[in-house]
């Protein structure tokens, strides 16, 4: 298994590590529903070193960005970040990613760490007809996360940096301590937080800094545990449980971020097809009314008829209740109420409106 920068300390903290796409990872430390819990009230400190980079650099960068994602490039600033798609020609999910722009010839991507490899050799089969480079950047990189109410305070203390001026899905590049941070404030969480990226080597340095300040903030290491239930808390969609390439975003309710007005993009002539036509299902979220935890797999029913499977769920740390999402068959008529097939008994359950958690409601 590869291993992160941070790996010793994670050992050293006394985390449970776990194989995750190929790396050994932190599932938890303390408990993940501590963990949890912090993240929504002060602040987690997240290592996302696993993650992948791609850089795209050349003159057709933005062109070349354009027809490989599904959102529109040509909205995006400079030091701006965007949430997007790559799909393939099938209107399938190659991966979602964020993108940060630099130039308008210097684009970085940031991939899930299971399509890293994928996701690299698939945009590197497209650069053929444009004047761009494609570079995996993957193994000069390690990525800390900070996420959480307190988030800014800390790392803004840490980094010795004024933070304000960075806004939601913004970036800027500071330096500290002879090392060049990209500093974005973007996350999974759904809280307000930081996604460093810092020269490999760095981030054992910054991981300390940023322990010590946030201390007084009740500050926690958190585990890819807590990730997930944080997640799904928000109905955010995770590679190879919502979203894979025999789903497309449409279906999985990700079309704000498929803009068919835009400039041509791989898949875009089945995406629109689809629209046409109608989606075969649909992604919803719903809560347990009996008891039990829905988990990846299991049926779902109306009345008796199979309507489709359980992509994620937990017991949910925030709301203290059982939540999930699962694929359903578009043409669902009729009240809310559906059916979960836990091991071999069938428990009642809710459609629900995504996100589960709102922090001005909860």
């Amino acid at each position: 298994m590869k291993k992160t920068a941070l790996n010793s300390i994670h050992k050293e903290l006394g985390a449970k590590m776990v194989e995750f796409a190929g790396w050994e990872m932190p599932v938890q430390y303390e408990s993940a529903r501590k963990e949890h819990l912090a993240v929504r009230a002060s602040a987690g400190l997240f290592d996302v070193s696993h993650m992948g980079e791609i850089e795209i650099r050349g003159k057709d960068a933005i062109g070349f960005c354009q027809w490989i994602t599904t959102n529109d490039v040509n909205k995006v600033s400079n030091f701006q970040a965007q949430y997007t798609l790559l799909c393939n020609c099938e209107g399938g999910v190659v991966d979602d990613i964020i993108i940060y722009k630099f130039s308008d010839e210097l684009f970085l991507f940031c991939v899930n760490a299971s399509n890293s490899a994928k996701d690299y050799e698939w945009i590197k089969k497209e650069e053929k007809n444009f004047d761009v480079e494609v570079v995996d950047k993957s193994a000069d990189y390690s990525q800390i996360a900070i996420q959480g109410p307190d988030s800014k305070t800390i790392l803004s203390d840490g980094i010795r940096a004024d933070l304000d001026k960075i806004k939601k899905f913004r970036f800027e590049v500071i330096n500290w301590e002879g090392r060049d941070l990209i500093v974005a404030r973007t996350g999974y969480t759904g809280e307000d937080g930081f996604e460093v990226f810092l020269p490999w080597d760095g981030a054992p340095s910054l991981w300390n800094r940023l322990m010590e300040v946030g201390n007084e903030h009740g500050v926690k290491s958190c585990g890819l545990g807590a990730r997930d239930t944080l997640r799904i808390e928000m109905g955010y969609s995770l590679y190879g449980h919502e979203i894979d390439e025999d789903i497309n975003p449409l279906q999985a309710g990700l079309d704000r971020y498929v803009k068919m007005d835009s400039d041509n993009f791989i898949g875009k002539e089945v995406l629109s097809k689809a629209l046409d036509e109608g989606l075969s299902q649909k992604l919803v979220g719903f809560e347990m009314i009996d008891r039990g935890i829905p988990r990846q797999g299991y049926s779902i029913f109306k009345n008796g008829a199979f309507l489709g499977h359980v992509t994620s769920g937990t017991l949910s740390p925030s709301l203290e209740k059982s939540i999930g999402l699962g694929y359903l068959s578009s043409n669902v008529e009729g009240d809310d109420r559906i059916q979960i097939q836990i091991r071999d008994t069938v428990r009642e359950a809710e459609i629900v409106s995504i996100p589960f958690y709102n922090r001005e409601i909860n």
